[in-house]
C-alpha cells in the first residue's frame, strides 16, 4: 500500500512531541499527528492520532478525540479515546466517555455517560467530519 518513503514520513509524523505550557491559551482547535502535552488552555477540540497528556493545570473547553489519554486536569466536553484514557487523582471531567479502556484513579471526578467497547473508525487528521462518526461497540463472547 505504502512505498518506504510514505512509511518513513508517517512514522516521523507520529514519533513527534508538542507541548502547550502553562500559562498559555489556544483558541481554536489543534491536531496532530504525534504525543502532545497541555498545561495550558484550550478553548476547541483536540484531535491526535497518538496519546494527549492533559497536566494538572490544564482546563479544555472542547472535545478530545485520542489513541492514548492521560488527564490530570479539567475537560469540559466528550472525549473518545480508542485505546487507554487514564483519569489521574486530580482529574475533573464534565462530559460523555467514550474509550476501549478505562482507569479511575481516587480522586477522580468524572460527571457524563461512559461506553466502553472497541472502535470501529480510525481517527483522522485534516478530515472535517469530527469525531461524530466514531462507533464504539461492546464486544461479546459466545460460549
Amino acid at each position: 500500500m505504502f512505498n518506504k518513503e510514505e512509511k518513513k514520513a508517517v512514522e516521523q509524523l507520529t514519533n513527534s512531541s508538542n507541548t502547550i505550557g502553562k500559562g498559555t491559551t489556544i483558541t481554536g482547535d489543534v491536531e496532530t499527528f504525534g504525543n502532545i502535552r497541555i498545561d495550558g488552555k484550550i478553548v476547541g477540540n483536540i484531535k491526535t492520532k497518538s496519546k494527549v497528556v492533559l497536566g494538572p493545570s490544564s482546563e479544555i473547553d472542547g472535545n478530545i478525540l485520542a489513541q492514548n489519554a492521560e488527564i490530570e486536569g479539567e475537560v469540559k466536553g466528550k472525549i473518545e479515546v480508542s485505546e487507554l484514557l487514564i483519569l489521574k487523582p486530580s482529574a475533573v471531567i464534565h462530559g460523555d466517555i467514550m474509550t476501549n479502556k478505562l482507569v479511575v484513579e481516587a480522586g477522580a471526578v468524572f460527571n457524563g455517560g461512559s461506553k466502553m467497547g472497541i472502535t470501529t473508525k480510525e481517527i483522522r487528521i485534516g478530515d472535517n467530519e469530527g469525531s461524530s462518526k466514531n462507533t464504539f461497540k461492546k464486544e461479546t463472547k459466545s460460549a
